[in-house]
């Protein structure tokens, strides 16, 4: 007869300790690099919206998610400063690229500094104008693709995106948890995301999986 033993006891994370908890998780995972941290200051320092940006926990996950997929094309809606491009530069061949949109000129101008500053900056190709309509002018077909950018239209750069993502490429989208609002939308922004997980919740095309991390992050893998 089996017993049970401290070692299967899990004690669930007191909300209070959240932000102690991410600091230890940070703390135990690949430093940042100067580059990154510096333009990380600089966001904090200048954008007005600096919350925004990826950070260190999530420009990590995605560099490793997108060395562990191999992946050489990556497309990303939503550049902001730079920090998730420049993340997944990282780990890019040397003949692979990232294609990211934006439409914010002064977010981008930040991006563009830092991006010129390193040697991979030749890597990462910004295309400035609506995301939806630089979609239409792109081919794929992508191996990687991360959405971060205007909530209200996660379904619609979806369905864009995902005739253009490779068998097995994978589809990374932030922010799934809305702060929370998903669980009682009532906000446009939550109504809409919590339409699309629910969209995506049935999407045939593809195999999912929703993450706590930061403010939620679903990851798929195209079928």
């Amino acid at each position: 007869m089996s017993t049970s033993t401290d070692a299967h006891v899990m004690i669930p994370c007191r909300p209070e300790d959240k932000q102690e908890i991410e600091e230890y998780a940070l703390k135990h995972s690949d430093r940042e690099s100067s580059i990154l941290y510096d333009l990380a200051k600089e966001t904090q320092a200048t954008m007005e919206h600096s919350k925004m940006t990826s950070g260190h926990m999530l420009g990590t996950f995605l560099r490793m998610l997108v060395g562990i997929s191999q992946a050489k094309n990556v497309l990303e809606i939503g550049t902001f400063t730079g920090y998730s491009a420049l993340s997944m530069a990282m780990e890019l061949p040397e003949d692979g690229k990232v294609i990211t949109l934006d439409n914010d000129p002064e977010a981008t101008k930040v991006a563009q500094h830092y991006w010129d500053q390193s040697h991979l900056g030749k890597q990462i190709e910004l295309r400035m104008g609506p995301a939806l309509e630089t979609l239409e002018e792109l081919e794929g077909p992508f191996d990687f693709v991360f959405i971060d950018a205007d909530k209200t239209e996660y379904k619609a750069y979806w369905d864009a995106v995902i005739p253009k993502v490779r068998s097995k490429g994978i589809i990374v989208v932030d922010n799934v948890l809305a702060s929370g609002g998903v669980l009682k939308p009532s906000t446009e922004t939550e109504k809409a995301i919590s339409d699309f997980n629910e969209y995506v919740r049935y999407d045939q095309r593809v195999h999912r999986l929703m993450i706590t991390l930061r403010d939620g992050v679903t990851i798929a893998s195209k079928i």
